[in-house]
């Protein structure tokens, strides 16, 4: 992979996690929601990346580790989740939870007509995996 070259970004909002242990959670990503890892800048001398790129599910998803040096201190993530909308909600929850994730809100026909669910990976951030409902 060429570090000098930007891979397109693939998406309208792109979401820009800041995790700790980058590389790991990309891996991760990979084995959970299928991620295609399109970028990743190596490793500092603490085993810290700035900047990983994948695509999941046809969107770009972007991560790096925390520098707290430089502003960007540790914090548990907070307040939003990363929703999926997907073909088969049960086929990508069933996949998180065996590469690792914790169920937090069981696949459920929802009242506004969709399959839905939550799960949480190692480093604390919360998935929502939506998509129609089977027939």
């Amino acid at each position: 992979m060429s570090n000098t070259t930007n891979p397109p970004v693939k998406g309208g909002a792109i979401v820009y996690l800041a995790v700790d242990g980058a590389v790991k959670a990309a891996e991760f990503y990979h084995k959970a929601f299928a991620g295609e890892l399109a970028r990743l800048y190596p490793p500092d001398d603490k085993g810290r990346t700035m900047h990983a790129h994948l695509y999941i599910n046809g969107s770009s998803v972007m991560l790096g580790d925390f520098y707290p040096e430089h502003g960007h201190p540790v914090v548990a993530p907070a307040a939003f989740n990363v929703t999926l909308t997907v073909d088969d909600t049960d086929a990508w929850f069933d996949r998180a939870v065996a590469a690792g994730c914790t169920p937090k809100m069981p696949v459920s026909d929802m009242f506004w007509g969709d399959r839905y669910g939550q799960v949480q990976d190692p480093f604390g951030v919360i998935w929502a995996i939506n998509g129609p409902v089977k027939k």
